[in-house]
C-alpha cells in the first residue's frame, strides 16, 4: 500500500485552507489522517471555535473506520440511526457522521482521510475535496 507522505498532507491542508479563504468561510480546522488513522497533520485557523479539532478528527476518523466519506455516513445515519449509533458506541464516540470527512484515494488505493470543521458541513467538505484534488489525488466524499 502506498503511504500518505507528510509533504502530500501539507499540500492537502494548505489547499483546503486556501479554498476556505477563496470562499470567505468561517475559520476552519483541517485534519489529515493516514490510512491507519494516525494523525499526519492538523491545523486550526485563527478564531476557530471550541471542539472544532475534535469534530474535524471525528469526520476523518469516521470516514476511515467505515470506508466511506462522511456524507455517506450522514445518509446512513438517517436511514439506520441505530446502526450508526452502535458503531459510534463501539468507537467510543469518535465518529462524526456529517459531511466534511473525505477519503484520500490514489487510484483504488486508500491513502487516508481529511476532516474539516468550522463552517457548514457542505463548505467543510468542499475544502477537503479541493485540498485532495490539489495534491493530484482522488476525493471520495461519499
Amino acid at each position: 500500500m502506498a503511504d500518505l507522505t507528510l509533504d502530500t498532507a501539507r499540500k492537502i491542508l494548505d489547499a483546503a485552507i486556501a479554498k476556505a479563504g477563496e470562499l470567505k468561510l468561517k475559520p476552519l480546522v483541517v485534519t489529515v489522517l493516514d490510512a491507519r488513522g494516525v494523525l499526519k497533520l492538523a491545523a486550526a485557523q485563527d478564531g476557530t471555535s471550541l471542539m472544532r479539532a475534535e469534530i474535524a478528527h471525528g469526520k476523518a476518523y469516521g470516514a476511515l473506520a467505515m470506508g466511506m466519506g462522511s456524507r455517506a455516513l450522514f445518509q446512513r445515519a438517517q436511514e439506520q440511526a441505530y446502526f450508526i449509533d452502535a458503531v459510534n458506541t463501539i468507537a467510543k464516540g469518535a465518529l462524526v457522521p456529517v459531511p466534511g470527512g473525505v477519503l484520500i484515494m490514489d487510484g483504488t488505493t486508500l491513502l487516508g482521510a481529511v476532516g474539516v470543521s468550522g463552517d457548514t458541513s457542505d463548505n467543510d467538505e468542499a475544502c477537503a475535496v479541493a485540498g485532495i484534488q490539489a495534491a493530484g489525488l482522488k476525493a471520495n466524499a461519499g
